[in-house]
């Protein structure tokens, strides 16, 4: 495993609560850190198995453009966006700064840090697999009838259960 990270990312955007904040804009700083297994990155000297560091940026880019109340709005739509880019990240962290907050007194930055560690086991057969756990995930879109999710749900309760174990109940 490794970490991929891009720090100190600075972006010019119209977040906060505040009118004013919205209008006039202010100074963002966004750090992204991704854990992700390289070893065939590695080996194969592919992009395409790895992280790719520039569309990290663009994906920040992108969610910093749209304006939002709240710094938590802003770091969890960079990481859904990450994790519908990327299917195979372990472990993710976002941290997004407003500098110079308006809260009546001189303050450096205010700060969301968001993240997750998306390795689990199956449910049923203990391998280890990732779950994302939101509308990124796999399992979503797997052909599982309604009544046998409801059984799934009585036995496993909202553990998740690997692609194989899934299909295994699909039929």
């Amino acid at each position: 495993m490794a970490v991929i990270a891009l720090e100190g990312m600075h972006f010019y955007a119209y977040h906060g609560v505040h009118e004013e904040e919205r209008l006039i804009g202010g100074e963002f700083t966004v750090d992204v850190s991704i854990a992700v297994d390289v070893s065939q990155a590695a080996v194969s000297d592919d992009i395409y198995q790895t992280v790719n560091y520039q569309t990290i940026y663009l994906i920040c880019d992108a969610a910093m453009r749209i304006p939002s109340n709240l710094l938590e709005n802003v770091a969890e739509r960079i990481a859904l966006q990450l994790k519908n880019q990327f299917g195979f990240i372990e472990e993710m962290t976002i941290r997004v700064r407003k500098k110079n907050p308006p809260v009546g007194g001189p303050v450096d930055y205010a700060m969301v840090e968001v993240d997750g560690n998306f390795k689990k086991k199956c449910a049923r057969c203990s391998r280890p697999m990732l779950c994302y756990g939101d509308k990124t995930c796999w399992c979503l879109d797997a052909p599982v009838k309604e009544a046998a999710l409801e059984s799934l749900k009585l036995q496993f309760g909202n553990n998740c259960l690997c692609k194989d174990c899934l299909l295994f109940y699909a039929g």
